[in-house]
């Protein structure tokens, strides 16, 4: 296949153009105005008839012979007049048409049924175009023929056809003008755009682009500042996440690394091996759940909506279970679960996930009680995972969902960035609360119509 540039398509655009109009007119047109014309044709032959006021004065004399008649063919718009009376047996008016052509006009004539019609013939590879008309003299029916040949309809037509082609000619000359317009206004933009998007393709997306004038154009360009916002943001957060990710790693790996040279060296940084070998352990587990929650969080990152494996499922299924998880890690705490029974539609590992890391944050801040509650509200399902623990200050609650933002009890900074995510890819929403007696963080997520979702499977 023929690849062409811009350039190029508009140039052939408007030669297909020009082309796909001369051939409408070349085909379309000719039909058309000759049509026209015979109408205009049978037009005049009847108005000439009309004007005779009186067509049986001495004003005509009789049929001379076929010569005159045969020559009145090249006269433009020359009409010439017949009249047949006294049962069609008596002709007068100009001159008379050959013996071929007055037997068709008064078989025409006996077969006529209405006061006036339209009829042609052709003859010597011409068009004869004549009206017939029922007259009364002296008490008597009569008829009046008119006739005028094609020489008219035929010299209009070419007069016509020759000043459109003309016309055609000029038109398209002076096309090349917007052509050569167009192209200038359209490359002008796309060209900027194209060198904007090289400058991005370079990981430079400092320069912002703004076209104003088009609408179309204004409009894209806002789409291309959009993105260059979400590339510098994503790069932005990429760095930052990798400063983090090697500052939260860094302190375990460096225990570690001290720790084993310790042991190695037969100096234990403890009082015995058993103690010093509990801290390099306490420190790899660190590390290892910082990289998963690092590896889970990216990839929540990469998922899209329709990787969502959404399932019916009763909250106490996943709040009993939770529980039982983390009852033993402090035994002062008591758990309180309210709203079992609430269904959800949601992703079962992901909501699982979700609510350890909501239970695992109230662990660190509560006094002695921790709340796991759900509630259904017209199409929404809402939980909540409440601790009696201290007020968030107003200036940590604005960014407590982001990622590596820690309280002051805080591990990874990832627990509630993951919560805050998770709950976006199921179209919801998560915020925190304080209250007098704690701080409330509440999940809203959307609850499927599950009589719409039967019906619809029943369907297919």
């Amino acid at each position: 296949m023929m690849k062409v540039n811009l350039t190029q398509r508009i140039w052939l655009s408007f030669i297909a153009l020009i082309v796909l109009v001369g051939l409408t007119m070349v085909i379309v047109y000719p039909i058309s105005i000759k049509g026209t014309l015979t109408d205009e044709t049978y037009r005049i032959i009847e108005q000439e008839q009309a004007r005779m006021a009186n067509p049986f004065s001495d004003y005509f004399t009789p049929p001379q012979s076929e010569l005159d008649f045969i020559e009145r063919r090249e006269a433009e718009r020359s009409v010439g007049h017949l009249f047949l009376f006294n049962n069609l047996g008596t002709l007068r008016g100009e001159p008379v048409p050959p013996d071929s052509v007055l037997k068709e006009m008064i078989r025409n004539t006996i077969n006529q049924e209405q006061e006036r019609d339209r009829y042609e013939l052709t003859y010597n590879d011409a068009t004869l175009f004549y009206v017939i008309t029922r007259i009364e003299s002296d008490g008597e029916e009569a008829f009046q023929i008119s006739y005028m040949w094609d020489t008219y309809r035929d010299l209009m037509v070419n007069r016509l056809w020759e000043r459109l082609v003309y016309l055609l000619l000029i038109t398209s000359a002076l096309s090349l003008l917007p052509a050569i317009w167009l192209k200038r206004y359209l490359r002008q933009p796309l060209r900027m755009l194209g060198n904007h998007f090289e400058q991005i393709a370079k990981r430079n997306w400092r320069e912002p682009f703004r076209w104003e004038g088009d609408d179309d154009f204004q409009k894209l360009s806002d789409q291309f500042e959009q993105m260059r916002q979400n590339l510098i943001r994503y790069d932005r957060s990429q760095k930052t996440f990798i400063q983090h990710a090697s500052h939260e790693l860094k302190t375990p790996i460096m225990v570690v690394k001290t720790y084993a040279q310790s042991v190695k060296d037969g100096i234990p940084p403890k009082d015995n091996i058993e103690e010093t070998m509990d801290v390099i352990l306490d420190e790899a587990n660190r590390m290892d759940k910082r990289v998963k929650d690092m590896l889970y969080f990216t990839k929540l990152d990469a998922l899209q909506q329709e990787t969502i494996n959404a399932e019916e499922m009763a909250f106490g299924y996943v709040a009993f279970q939770i529980e039982e998880r983390f009852r033993m890690q402090r035994e002062d705490v008591t758990f309180v679960i309210r709203g079992a029974d609430v269904t959800i539609d949601a992703d079962k590992e992901q909501i699982q996930v979700l609510l350890e890391n909501l239970v695992e944050n109230a662990m660190r801040y509560a006094k002695d009680t921790i709340w796991i509650m759900a509630d259904a509200e017209n199409d929404m399902v809402n939980i909540h995972v409440k601790n009696n623990g201290p007020a968030i200050p107003q200036e940590d609650a604005a960014h407590i969902f982001s990622p590596f933002r820690k309280g002051n009890k805080g591990q990874f900074g990832l627990g509630l960035a993951i919560v805050k995510r998770i709950t976006e890819l199921h179209q919801g929403d998560a915020e925190v609360i304080n209250e007098d007696d704690g701080v409330r963080f509440k999940v809203t997520l959307p609850k499927k119509d599950r009589e719409k979702i039967d019906t619809r499977e029943v369907n297919i």
